[in-house]
């Protein structure tokens, strides 16, 4: 699987971004996608994941600002970003397992480094004060 995360940029706080992970050489319909973030001088965070039934789970930070859904049929998820602080500032990363979901099961996804095998590029958030 290859990951393509877009839609980084620079806002102000209080402001919107709308964060895009595109897939190519396999379809994401089985698969857990998730969106990390890495600050610098920080370690990498899990910030929203989704499994492959649509249920998502979110970092306390940005629980209520933050949403994450999948459009399979354009092979792609979002994170929309609202709200946005500071502290939000940060490359941020989408990524899949290296396993799909067995066929008939959608295991609850984690925000575990761990738990993912493939990552995108990266896209740069900056949130201005």
């Amino acid at each position: 699987v290859q990951l393509q995360a877009s839609g980084g940029g620079l806002v102000h706080a209080g402001g919107s971004l709308r964060l895009s992970c595109s897939a190519s050489g396999s379809t994401l319909d089985y698969y857990s996608v998730a969106w990390f973030r890495q600050a610098p001088g920080r370690e990498r965070e899990g910030v929203s994941c989704i499994n492959s039934d649509g249920v998502t789970a979110y970092e306390d930070s940005v629980k209520g600002r933050f949403t994450i859904s999948r459009d399979d049929a354009k092979n792609t998820v979002y994170l929309q970003m609202n709200g946005l602080k500071p502290e939000d500032t940060a490359v941020y990363y989408c990524a899949t397992p290296v396993a799909r979901a067995p066929l008939g099961e959608a295991p609850i996804c984690r925000l575990l480094n761990y738990a993912y095998g493939y990552w995108g590029q990266g896209t740069q958030v900056t949130v201005s004060s």
